[in-house]
């Protein structure tokens, strides 16, 4: 059965005897509330447990027809444009994200930003610009984000007002809702792109170079741990699914993650999601326990989207007893400030770990950390590769392979600058050598062209 035949006695014939009065929409309250009315009127007249069970696009297109036969009931004069977007709203309402939606269909747009019903700011190549869409009012929006966190399994409401979840093409979300919010529900949507990045478009876009990209993915492919630094929207789950691409399809590759967004294109991917307390307090998983069950799935490697608790100490374990090549970001703004930020989990954690044994431990764990970076023209890129080399009594020893030095500013805010190598040949191309990874000695040479 269609939606058409769903409706009910009161339908079209019924809708097309009347001889309503036309009246001019005004383009402010006057639309929105029509569609407000249009849209309840559908559904109540509609099978909305029929939409679950039908393909969307099918969805979008009975929706139409049943849409157009409501507008014929109402007295409002609306030329074809008008028609036209009204139906477009409505379709939104009933199978998106409402007033968001077209954002999710812009390439162009990386992040979505609600603030309360009346203000939605977008990000475009790294850029915060106004919209001039809204929602109709705060309880509008609390629907959205409620249609949202319940496809994933999880809630939002005064005794839980803020929550992680994704959108199905792994986009990241992030709701804070009253009495937190003081102005209005907030939503956060950190997009993912429609297409899967490879190096080679992180090296077209000026994230990193060639030679520092054949660096990294010679790390990848050799089985070396690398721990991925940055601050907040700097790019680092992008990069790191990037980089997940240079593991062999042979390995089993076991994720874990508060909100699912990494995208490996591996055969072999178990992809594990932690889960909040119900509301009895109950129920709750954290990373710690699912890293620590990993180890019992026999994965060749656990990639951690983000480290932020104890699960560091199981991880780090885990790199030291058979998975090498395993992944994880940080937060933090230097490598040396990400190893701290390490070791200081641990400590809030209530654990107690010698600082010494501590660091040895992340030293035989951890080779290379990956520093990236949001410039202030808003683009990213990987600023740093650090080898750890050792210790020296209590200190960690770093060396610096590459770096993107920073010249200056041009008139129209574009960071200028370029990416070099430092001239030190770092002691894992021996370790990547044994296991079939030959890196060429020009590729740390400063003086090579790296264009």
């Amino acid at each position: 059965m269609s939606l058409r035949d769903s409706i009910g006695a009161s339908g079209t014939r019924a809708w097309k005897r009347a001889a309503p009065r036309f009246a001019a929409v005004r383009p402010d309250t006057g639309r929105a509330t029509l569609k407000t009315k249009l849209h309840e009127k559908l559904l109540s007249r509609i099978d909305v447990g029929a939409l679950e069970s039908t393909a969307p696009g099918l969805v979008r297109k009975q929706l139409k027809g049943v849409i157009e036969d409501l507008l014929t009931e109402e007295p409002y004069a609306l030329n074809d444009a008008e028609r036209n977007q009204i139906v477009i709203d409505i379709q939104n309402e009933v199978t998106g994200l409402g007033p968001i939606e077209p954002l999710l269909a812009d390439p162009s747009v990386s992040d979505i930003l609600v603030n309360g019903a009346s203000q939605i700011f977008v990000e475009r190549r790294g850029r915060l610009e106004a919209t001039d869409l809204r929602f109709n009012d705060n309880a509008h929006l609390m629907k959205i984000i409620e249609r949202i966190v319940s496809r994933v399994g999880r809630r939002v409401d005064e005794s839980s007002p803020m929550v992680d979840a994704r959108l199905p093409d792994g986009s990241r979300v992030n709701a804070v809702i009253p009495p937190l919010a003081l102005d209005g529900p907030m939503l956060s949507i950190r997009r993912f792109p429609a297409r899967q990045l490879t190096m080679q478009d992180l090296i077209d876009t000026g994230t990193l170079d060639s030679a520092m990209a054949e660096v990294v993915e010679g790390l990848v492919k050799s089985r070396t741990s690398v721990l991925i630094s940055g601050g907040t929207g700097s790019g680092k789950t992008t990069f790191l699914n990037v980089l997940s691409g240079s593991i062999p399809a042979s390995e089993r590759v076991v994720t874990i993650e508060d909100a699912a967004e990494l995208r490996l294109r591996q055969p072999h991917v178990v992809r594990l999601e932690t889960r909040v307390a119900n509301i009895e307090g109950q129920g709750e998983v954290t990373q710690r326990a699912l890293v620590r069950n990993a180890l019992r799935m026999r994965p060749d490697r656990i990639i951690v989207g983000e480290v932020r608790g104890a699960e560091v100490i199981d991880m780090l374990q885990a790199m030291n007893t058979g998975h090498e090549g395993s992944m994880t970001t940080i937060h933090a703004n230097a490598p040396h400030d990400a190893l701290l930020r390490l070791e200081n989990m641990v400590g809030m954690s209530g654990m107690t770990v010698p600082q010494q044994a501590f660091r040895q431990l992340v030293v035989a764990a951890i080779s290379v950390v990956i520093q990236t970076a949001r410039l202030s023209d808003g683009r990213r890129k990987v600023v740093s590769i650090q080898e750890i080399t050792g210790m020296e009594g209590d200190v960690i020893l770093m060396q610096e392979i590459f770096m993107f030095a920073q010249t200056g500013v041009a008139p129209d805010g574009t960071v200028e600058g370029h990416f070099r190598a430092t001239g030190i040949r770092p002691a894992f191309c021996e370790r990547l050598r044994v296991r079939g990874v030959t890196l060429p000695n020009h590729l740390f040479d400063p003086g090579y062209d790296r264009k």
